[in-house]
This record gives structure tokens, sequence and C-alpha cells, in this order.
């Protein structure tokens, strides 16, 4: 009998489902829209319809064991459930994730079997640690830049959650440069204002880039004949830099992987990136390497997977 645990990504447009083997391999995936706005009961019955769908297309002689799930919001991941969460997901704030799933599941999940919730970008984390871009690595700093910023610290091979949930909300750093930009936490300079895509943007508009454009891919796509456009991405990437700079100064990772959708746009944001890294880095961690990641959209599946396992 071949036994699996159900891998779950919960975004804020999207969730993903896969069945994942004892390497973390997603088997099968299905994907459907998330539906944030209308509150935890659909979120959790949309988790519970996906798992359905694999479970009825899988081989007749597969076994749950268990599940991992990534989620947008802060996790308190001792008992699997959200402790605070923006407004895109209404009435997410106290959902009890894990008991909601395993109810969802019924008889479905043997008693007992473990359910695993962390944040989404940690789950993403754990993916790019255990099989991506820091396998093999004792401890590693993995930073997610798209729609906002996000990280995920591991340290001595365990993720380190931190007192209050929330180790690794390296979006709430404040950076130089970033001052004029007000974060989604609705304070001024934070390395989201200015490094996420949605900053990015923001920032190209406060240097008085052509407001026809609508957003970060369109302000990257014209960057070769736009110097605004050029310098918005350059100053929203050494902003990043900075912060890696300031991260990795105290916690001191042996690698640091840098993924998301807003690093795509290549050499003109790369380049900044590190030089800015390069520039407040002391001495001792010039020679840290900084790691594009490698698993893409599968990262929090597997990162999900794993920690379902590990349990």
């Amino acid at each position: 009998m071949a036994e699996v645990v159900l891998a779950v990504d919960i975004g804020g447009t999207k969730t993903a489902a896969a069945l994942a083997d004892r390497n973390d391999v997603p088997l099968a995936t299905v994907v459907a829209p998330t539906p944030a706005a209308e509150g935890a009961t659909a979120v959790i019955r949309t988790v519970i319809d996906l798992a359905e769908q694999l479970l009825a297309a899988a081989d007749p002689d597969t076994r749950l064991v268990g599940v991992g799930i990534g989620t947008a919001g802060v996790v308190d991941t001792t008992r699997g459930m959200i402790v605070s969460a923006t407004d895109t997901f209404a009435d997410w704030p106290g959902t009890r994730v894990a008991d909601l799933v395993r109810e969802g599941l019924g008889d479905r999940l043997p008693a007992g079997a473990p359910i695993a919730v962390q944040n989404d970008v940690d789950a993403h984390a754990f993916g790019e640690f255990t099989h991506g871009a820091a396998a093999g690595a004792s401890s590693a700093l993995i930073i997610a830049v798209g729609t906002g910023v996000g990280a995920g610290i591991v340290l001595g091979g365990q993720p380190l959650r931190g007192a209050h949930h929330v180790g690794g909300e390296i979006a709430h750093l404040p950076v130089p440069g970033a001052e004029h930009l007000r974060c989604p936490c609705d304070r001024m300079g934070h390395l989201e204002a200015i490094g996420s895509g949605i900053g990015l943007y923001n920032h190209f508009l406060s240097l008085g880039g052509d407001t026809s454009v609508v957003n970060a891919r369109g302000v990257a796509a014209r960057a070769a004949e736009d110097p605004i456009a050029a310098r918005a991405i350059a100053e929203s990437a050494a902003s990043v830099g900075r912060a890696i700079a300031g991260a990795a100064t105290l916690l001191d990772p042996e690698r640091v992987v840098v993924t998301g959708g807003v690093p795509n746009i290549g050499d003109a944001w790369w380049e900044p990136m590190l030089a800015a890294f390069r520039a407040e880095a002391i001495d001792a961690l010039q020679n840290t390497p900084i790691l594009a990641g490698t698993l893409g959209d599968d990262a929090p599946l597997r990162g999900a997977a794993a920690a379902a396992w590990r349990n």
C-alpha cells in the first residue's frame, strides 16, 4: 500500500493541492481559485474539495497518512491556527485550520495522523531548504520577492518561528530609501513598501513615471529605454540587498536563496541587489552564497509535504 501525504498551498488568489510521496514529490496536483473574500468556511471547503478530487483519482491502494499546509497569514504552528492575516482573507484570523481540515477529511485521514500548518512563505522556504537551492546547508535565509515580500529562516535544520509566530517577517524591516512609501502594515519606509512588486511600481510612480504603466511588469518591460523605470528597478532591488545584508548580519546563514516573480526581471534587478548587499555586508559575510530559487511553484507544496512527513 502506497503511503502519501496531502500537501496544500493556500494563496491569496489560488489554492493548490497535491498528493506527495516520501520524497516530498507531488504525484498529482490540482488547483482552484481561493475564495478568500467569502470567509474561512469557503477556503477550508476548497481544500477539502481538492483533497477529495486527488483521492478519488488515486490508486485504490493509496493511503493518506498526513497533511501539510502552507497558508497566507501568521500561523501558530503548534495549534495549526491563524493568528493574523491581511484583509484579503475575510474572517481568517482565529481559524483553526488543522482542526477544520481534520473534520472535513473525516475517515479519509487516520486518527492521530499529523496535520502540519505553517505560513506559505515558510513552506516555500522549507521546500527550497529540503530540495532546492539550499539543500544540504545547515542554515538558510530564503526570501520570496513577489507581490509582497516574505522570508523563511532555517537554523540548524529547523524553521525559526519566533515567540510571536513572525520569525522571518523581513517585509517590515525599515530600509533607507523607502521613507516616502507606505507599507501595507500602514507604516512608512518598510522593505515591502519599495522592494515588492507593488512597492517597485509605487516607487516608479513616485519618481514621476508614466502613469499609463499599470504594474511592475510594465515597469520591467520598458526599463531598457526608460531611465525612470530602470532607476525604480535598481533602487527597489537595492533595498532588498540592504535588507538581506542586515538579516545576514543577525543570522549568519550558510546560504541565502532569493525567489519569487520580481527577481525574474533579470540582471537589471539582480545586479543592483547584489551590489547593495556587498556594499553593506561586513567582510565576514561577503562570500555568503546568494542563489536563485530552483523549485518555482513546487516549492511551497514540497515544503508542506516535508513538514507533514517530519511529523
